[in-house]
């Protein structure tokens, strides 16, 4: 058993302007839920993490404004630190990443403080979130937590996974 990766690319509305500092979006409410409609809810429940990429402008592309950043090696060298602290983690289980955890074991391996729990609770009734959507946020926080090299799910890991459920959010409409 293992994590299945799948990405899907596409705007968040149909002129692609959603959001762009540099030009404006003509779309009406109900193009762009039209838009986003086309893709189902219980597709995008599979899916663990949905965000928005702003466009890139000219000169951070050019390198003269590029954005201070780790370098590959550090974060190559967390990615292997997090990897590790999972395989340990599922030890004995024949599970190899976050990401192919059961809901049993999400129970056991991804425990989260009442302040997480409250603003989880907020974050899926203000969104509409399923109980899918709820494993997998919890999944991200753990991986999260696994990549700070933190031993617990902190309300930070939590709120940066429920960040990247973009498409869940209602503001589309």
């Amino acid at each position: 058993m293992g994590a299945r990766f799948f990405r899907y690319q596409q705007n968040p509305q149909p002129c692609g302007f959603w959001n762009d500092p540099t030009r404006e979006c003509r779309c009406s409410p109900l193009q762009i839920q039209r838009y986003v409609g086309r893709i189902s809810g219980p597709l995008l429940d599979r899916i663990d993490i949905h965000i928005d990429v702003p466009a890139v402008k000219f000169r951070e592309l050019a390198g003269d404004e590029a954005p201070e950043t780790d370098s590959s090696e550090t974060i190559r060298q967390r990615v292997i630190n997090a990897r590790e602290k999972q395989l340990s983690r599922f030890r004995g289980e024949k599970l190899f990443s976050n990401a192919a955890m059961t809901p049993r074991m999400i129970r056991k391996h991804c425990q989260i403080d009442s302040a997480s729990e409250q603003m989880l609770e907020r974050a899926m009734t203000r969104q509409g979130l399923s109980a899918r959507a709820y494993d997998r946020i919890l999944k991200v926080s753990r991986t999260i937590a696994d990549l700070e090299g933190a031993e617990r799910i902190f309300s930070t890991h939590v709120s940066e996974a429920v960040g990247y459920r973009s498409l869940d959010r209602t503001y589309w409409t």
